[in-house]
Protein backbone atom coordinates (compact mmCIF):
# COMPACT_ATOMS: atom_id res chain seq x y z
CA UNK A 1 0.00 0.00 0.00
CA UNK A 2 1.35 3.40 -0.97
CA UNK A 3 2.15 5.81 1.86
CA UNK A 4 -0.55 8.53 1.70
CA UNK A 5 2.04 11.12 2.75
CA UNK A 6 4.19 10.54 -0.30
CA UNK A 7 4.26 13.44 -2.75
CA UNK A 8 6.37 11.36 -5.16
CA UNK A 9 6.53 7.58 -5.56
CA UNK A 10 8.70 6.34 -8.44
CA UNK A 11 9.31 2.64 -8.99
CA UNK A 12 11.89 1.29 -11.48
CA UNK A 13 11.45 4.21 -13.88
CA UNK A 14 13.31 3.84 -17.15
CA UNK A 15 13.47 6.54 -19.80
CA UNK A 16 15.05 5.87 -23.18
CA UNK A 17 15.31 8.06 -26.27
CA UNK A 18 15.64 6.78 -29.86
CA UNK A 19 18.91 7.70 -31.58
CA UNK A 20 19.37 6.45 -35.11
CA UNK A 21 18.84 2.72 -35.03
CA UNK A 22 19.52 2.42 -31.32
CA UNK A 23 18.48 4.18 -28.11
CA UNK A 24 20.00 6.33 -25.41
CA UNK A 25 19.22 5.61 -21.78
CA UNK A 26 18.27 8.76 -19.89
CA UNK A 27 17.25 6.97 -16.71
CA UNK A 28 18.18 3.37 -16.02
CA UNK A 29 15.65 2.14 -13.48
CA UNK A 30 15.20 4.78 -10.76
CA UNK A 31 13.10 4.34 -7.63
CA UNK A 32 12.50 7.37 -5.42
CA UNK A 33 10.06 8.42 -2.72
CA UNK A 34 9.61 12.02 -1.59
CA UNK A 35 7.38 12.71 1.40
CA UNK A 36 5.10 15.70 1.64
CA UNK A 37 6.94 18.75 2.98
CA UNK A 38 10.42 17.60 2.02
CA UNK A 39 12.93 19.89 0.29
CA UNK A 40 15.01 17.65 -1.96
CA UNK A 41 18.01 18.62 -4.09
CA UNK A 42 18.81 16.45 -7.11
CA UNK A 43 22.53 16.82 -7.83
CA UNK A 44 24.92 15.41 -10.41
CA UNK A 45 27.02 16.29 -13.41
CA UNK A 46 25.58 17.47 -16.71
CA UNK A 47 24.08 14.53 -18.56
CA UNK A 48 23.56 12.51 -15.40
CA UNK A 49 19.77 12.36 -15.78
CA UNK A 50 18.74 15.06 -13.31
CA UNK A 51 16.54 17.05 -15.68
CA UNK A 52 15.08 13.88 -17.19
CA UNK A 53 14.02 12.84 -13.69
CA UNK A 54 12.46 16.24 -13.05
CA UNK A 55 10.60 16.08 -16.37
CA UNK A 56 9.08 12.74 -15.37
CA UNK A 57 7.87 14.27 -12.11
CA UNK A 58 6.31 17.16 -14.02
CA UNK A 59 4.65 14.93 -16.58
CA UNK A 60 6.61 16.68 -19.33
CA UNK A 61 8.17 13.33 -20.28
CA UNK A 62 6.68 9.87 -19.81
CA UNK A 63 8.61 6.92 -18.45
CA UNK A 64 9.42 4.21 -21.01
CA UNK A 65 8.72 1.68 -18.27
CA UNK A 66 8.14 1.69 -14.53
CA UNK A 67 5.70 3.73 -12.48
CA UNK A 68 5.66 7.44 -11.69
CA UNK A 69 3.09 8.54 -9.10
CA UNK A 70 2.97 12.22 -8.17
CA UNK A 71 0.39 13.83 -5.88
CA UNK A 72 -1.36 10.47 -5.66
CA UNK A 73 -1.78 10.01 -9.43
CA UNK A 74 -0.17 7.41 -11.71
CA UNK A 75 0.99 9.69 -14.52
CA UNK A 76 1.39 6.82 -16.96
CA UNK A 77 -2.37 6.25 -16.92
CA UNK A 78 -3.31 9.78 -17.96
CA UNK A 79 -4.06 10.95 -21.49
CA UNK A 80 -2.15 13.96 -22.76
CA UNK A 81 -5.13 16.24 -22.09
CA UNK A 82 -5.63 14.83 -18.59
CA UNK A 83 -1.92 15.13 -17.92
CA UNK A 84 -1.90 18.81 -18.89
CA UNK A 85 -4.88 19.48 -16.62
CA UNK A 86 -3.26 17.53 -13.79
CA UNK A 87 0.01 19.47 -14.18
CA UNK A 88 -1.78 22.81 -14.05
CA UNK A 89 -3.33 21.98 -10.71
CA UNK A 90 -0.60 19.98 -8.99
CA UNK A 91 2.85 21.15 -10.11
CA UNK A 92 4.58 24.51 -10.14
CA UNK A 93 7.55 24.71 -12.51
CA UNK A 94 10.54 27.06 -12.28
CA UNK A 95 13.23 27.08 -14.97
CA UNK A 96 16.76 28.43 -15.28
CA UNK A 97 15.84 30.90 -18.04
CA UNK A 98 12.54 32.07 -16.45
CA UNK A 99 10.39 31.47 -19.59
CA UNK A 100 8.18 34.48 -18.96
CA UNK A 101 6.14 35.54 -21.98
CA UNK A 102 7.79 38.77 -23.19
CA UNK A 103 4.63 40.45 -24.51
CA UNK A 104 2.70 40.06 -21.25
CA UNK A 105 3.26 42.15 -18.14
CA UNK A 106 4.64 40.48 -15.05
CA UNK A 107 1.22 40.27 -13.40
CA UNK A 108 -0.31 38.87 -16.60
CA UNK A 109 2.37 36.17 -16.65
CA UNK A 110 1.45 35.18 -13.11
CA UNK A 111 -2.26 35.14 -13.99
CA UNK A 112 -1.71 32.87 -17.01
CA UNK A 113 -1.79 29.49 -15.16
CA UNK A 114 -4.99 30.59 -13.41
CA UNK A 115 -6.54 31.52 -16.76
CA UNK A 116 -5.62 28.12 -18.27
CA UNK A 117 -6.99 26.21 -15.26
CA UNK A 118 -9.98 28.56 -14.93
CA UNK A 119 -9.14 29.10 -11.27
CA UNK A 120 -11.52 31.48 -9.53
CA UNK A 121 -13.33 34.39 -11.08
CA UNK A 122 -11.48 36.45 -13.66
CA UNK A 123 -11.55 39.51 -11.39
CA UNK A 124 -10.00 37.54 -8.53
CA UNK A 125 -7.04 36.31 -10.55
CA UNK A 126 -5.27 39.65 -10.73
CA UNK A 127 -5.76 40.12 -7.01
CA UNK A 128 -4.17 36.74 -6.30
CA UNK A 129 -1.35 37.43 -8.79
CA UNK A 130 -0.59 40.75 -7.11
CA UNK A 131 -0.56 39.05 -3.70
CA UNK A 132 1.93 36.45 -4.98
CA UNK A 133 4.17 39.15 -6.45
CA UNK A 134 4.10 40.86 -3.07
CA UNK A 135 4.97 37.50 -1.46
CA UNK A 136 8.12 37.21 -3.58
CA UNK A 137 9.02 40.88 -3.10
CA UNK A 138 8.33 42.44 -6.50
CA UNK A 139 4.80 43.84 -6.21
CA UNK A 140 6.07 47.14 -7.61
CA UNK A 141 7.03 45.43 -10.89
CA UNK A 142 3.53 44.05 -11.62
CA UNK A 143 2.72 46.17 -14.68
CA UNK A 144 6.17 46.08 -16.29
CA UNK A 145 7.28 43.83 -19.12
CA UNK A 146 9.71 41.05 -18.12
CA UNK A 147 12.57 42.48 -20.20
CA UNK A 148 12.69 45.56 -17.96
CA UNK A 149 13.35 43.45 -14.84
CA UNK A 150 16.67 42.15 -13.55
CA UNK A 151 17.40 38.44 -13.71
CA UNK A 152 16.62 38.01 -10.04
CA UNK A 153 13.32 39.86 -10.39
CA UNK A 154 12.37 37.73 -13.39
CA UNK A 155 13.08 34.56 -11.43
CA UNK A 156 10.95 35.82 -8.55
CA UNK A 157 8.16 36.49 -11.06
CA UNK A 158 8.60 32.94 -12.39
CA UNK A 159 8.30 31.57 -8.84
CA UNK A 160 5.12 33.60 -8.31
CA UNK A 161 3.74 32.15 -11.55
CA UNK A 162 4.64 28.64 -10.37
CA UNK A 163 2.62 29.25 -7.20
CA UNK A 164 -0.40 30.70 -9.03
CA UNK A 165 -2.63 27.62 -8.66
CA UNK A 166 -1.31 26.75 -5.19
CA UNK A 167 0.24 23.44 -6.30
CA UNK A 168 1.32 20.92 -3.65
CA UNK A 169 4.62 20.31 -5.47
CA UNK A 170 7.16 22.85 -6.68
CA UNK A 171 9.79 21.66 -9.20
CA UNK A 172 12.78 23.80 -10.14
CA UNK A 173 15.42 23.07 -12.78
CA UNK A 174 18.63 25.01 -12.08
CA UNK A 175 16.63 28.02 -10.81
CA UNK A 176 19.79 29.94 -9.87
CA UNK A 177 21.94 28.91 -12.82
CA UNK A 178 21.47 32.22 -14.64
CA UNK A 179 21.91 34.47 -11.59
CA UNK A 180 24.85 36.08 -9.80
CA UNK A 181 25.79 34.57 -6.45
CA UNK A 182 24.08 37.20 -4.29
CA UNK A 183 20.82 37.00 -6.21
CA UNK A 184 21.04 33.19 -6.24
CA UNK A 185 21.30 33.16 -2.45
CA UNK A 186 18.20 35.33 -2.18
CA UNK A 187 16.23 33.05 -4.49
CA UNK A 188 17.29 29.95 -2.56
CA UNK A 189 16.24 31.65 0.66
CA UNK A 190 12.83 32.24 -0.89
CA UNK A 191 12.57 28.52 -1.70
CA UNK A 192 13.52 27.74 1.91
CA UNK A 193 10.74 30.04 3.15
CA UNK A 194 8.20 28.34 0.88
CA UNK A 195 9.30 24.94 2.16
CA UNK A 196 9.01 26.13 5.76
CA UNK A 197 5.37 26.91 4.98
CA UNK A 198 4.84 23.24 4.09
CA UNK A 199 5.45 23.21 0.33
CA UNK A 200 7.14 20.10 -1.12
CA UNK A 201 10.08 21.18 -3.29
CA UNK A 202 12.36 19.23 -5.61
CA UNK A 203 15.18 21.24 -7.15
CA UNK A 204 17.84 20.28 -9.68
CA UNK A 205 20.91 22.35 -8.96
CA UNK A 206 24.67 22.74 -9.18
CA UNK A 207 24.68 25.12 -6.19
CA UNK A 208 27.44 24.09 -3.80
CA UNK A 209 25.69 25.68 -0.83
CA UNK A 210 22.37 23.90 -1.40
CA UNK A 211 23.00 21.70 1.65
CA UNK A 212 22.45 24.71 3.88
CA UNK A 213 18.73 24.81 3.05
CA UNK A 214 17.54 21.41 1.78
CA UNK A 215 16.47 18.50 3.95
CA UNK A 216 17.76 15.84 1.57
CA UNK A 217 20.25 15.42 -1.26
CA UNK A 218 19.83 12.79 -3.99
CA UNK A 219 22.86 12.20 -6.22
CA UNK A 220 22.39 10.98 -9.79
CA UNK A 221 25.03 9.57 -12.13
CA UNK A 222 24.59 7.87 -15.51
CA UNK A 223 20.83 7.74 -15.10
CA UNK A 224 20.87 6.09 -11.70
CA UNK A 225 20.64 7.22 -8.09
CA UNK A 226 24.04 6.74 -6.46
CA UNK A 227 23.46 8.60 -3.20
CA UNK A 228 20.53 9.63 -1.00
CA UNK A 229 21.35 11.56 2.16
CA UNK A 230 19.17 13.25 4.75
CA UNK A 231 20.52 16.65 5.80
CA UNK A 232 19.71 18.86 8.74
CA UNK A 233 19.41 22.37 7.26
CA UNK A 234 21.35 25.14 8.96
CA UNK A 235 19.19 27.39 11.08
CA UNK A 236 19.74 31.11 10.62
CA UNK A 237 20.51 33.02 13.80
Amino acid sequence: MTDPYLAVHITDAVKTYPLGGSEVVGLGGISLDVREGEFVAIVGRSGSGKTTLLNLLAGIDRATSGTVRVAGVDLGRLSEAALAAWRGNNVGLVFQFFQLLPTLTVVENVMLPMDFAKKGLAGERRQRAEALLDRVGIADQADKLPATLSGGQQQRAAIARALANDPPLLLADEPTGNLDSGTADAVLELFADLNAEGRTIVVVTHERDIRSIVSREVSVRDGRIVGDQMIAPMVSS
